[in-house]
């Protein structure tokens, strides 16, 4: 795929004049968005992204295309992730309704410098060596394991501990008030120069996004080699994911096996890198496999596993209200 200059420069720009205004706007008044504009952005948003899949298609052919939605897919099932932690956030640190939106946009803006970073560095590291699928398909194939885990351990032991290492010596070295001060991230108080617990949010979110970076871009890497359908992947993926979160907070809740089925996804592709890098060395698989899955093959299964377990989750979920129902209904009925 062939992509100049002058793409790459109007492709950034408007990502960027896109998320610049939608900031600005949030700067300037910030508040908890209705259900009728959370719709609206989020449609936009997704119709975006399927134009320029489409764009891709007509352009460059339906093997680009179909990485561009698998890509896309995958990251936005991730990104979707992030918002379960992301839940836990705002509510350990008891930000109020109408500036979450304002530090889901920092929150978002940072993951999107963190995204281009390893972007870069994984598609030079790609380009030069080889090697490296084994070591993405590996850190796959335990993030995968690690992801399943942790969903068995939090439904056993309800941990909702989101405090990292970070976190915890920021709120240990600066001296920080204990209201909110709006967007403000300092404030002086008595002569003295004061963290707010919106600083807190910020390096909360951002540490986070870092962490979930580590572990997307290796992810899309495993589904296209394209520089520029990972970053075009990554930024749709972001976009509407703050009006995602305020329209679909209850959902949330009730996507009970998404991290199960993104573990699932998370293995797939890393074995799938593991396979394409015995492949790239002429080492034969124990299967006798090639090593080269059709890109149709990874969507496919995407998009089944996405279905799949979004159906199971919302059964289950449907189950265990009806069972409270029952048992808060039994008392009166007798």
């Amino acid at each position: 795929m062939h992509v100049t200059g002058e793409v790459w420069l109007i492709t950034i720009a408007a990502m960027v004049v896109i998320l610049a205004v939608d900031l600005l706007i949030i700067g300037r008044r910030p508040h908890e968005p209705s259900m009728k504009e959370c719709g609206i952005a989020i449609g936009v948003f997704s119709g975006l992204a399927v134009l320029f899949g489409l764009a891709i298609w007509y352009l460059s052919g339906p093997r680009y295309a179909a990485e561009f939605f698998a890509g896309w897919l995958t990251e936005y099932s991730l990104s979707i992730d992030n918002l379960f932690i992301f839940v836990l956030i705002m509510a350990n640190l008891r930000v109020p309704r109408q500036l979450q939106q304002f530090a889901l946009m920092v929150g978002i803006v940072l993951a999107l410098i963190f995204r281009g970073i390893f972007i870069a560095i994984g598609a030079a590291a790609i380009a030069r060596f080889s090697w490296v699928f084994f070591l993405f398909g590996a850190f796959l194939i335990y993030t995968a394991v690690k992801l399943y885990l942790d969903y068995r351990a939090k439904h056993s032991e309800g941990d909702d501990d989101v405090e990292n290492a970070l976190m915890r010596w920021v709120r240990r070295v600066f001296p920080a008030t204990e209201e909110y001060h709006g967007t403000s991230l300092t404030v002086v108080e008595n002569g003295k120069r004061l963290i707010t617990p919106m600083l807190i949010v910020i390096v909360a979110l951002g540490s986070t996004d870092l962490l979930f970076a580590l572990d997307s871009i290796p992810a899309i890497f495993g589904l296209t080699r394209e520089p520029y359908l990972v970053f075009a992947a990554n930024v749709f993926a972001l976009m509407g994911l703050r009006q995602l979160y305020f329209l679909i907070g209850g959902l949330l809740q009730r996507l009970v096996y998404l991290s199960v089925g993104l573990s699932f996804i998370l293995a797939f592709i890393g074995v799938k890198l593991v396979l394409h890098a015995m492949h790239e060395y002429h080492l034969d698989s124990p299967l006798g496999f090639s090593g080269e899955l059709p890109i149709w093959v990874s969507l496919s299964v995407i998009l089944v596993t996405l279905l799949v377990t979004t159906a199971a989750s919302l059964m289950k979920s449907g189950r265990e209200a009806r069972a409270v129902a029952r048992e808060n209904s039994g008392p009166s009925g007798e």
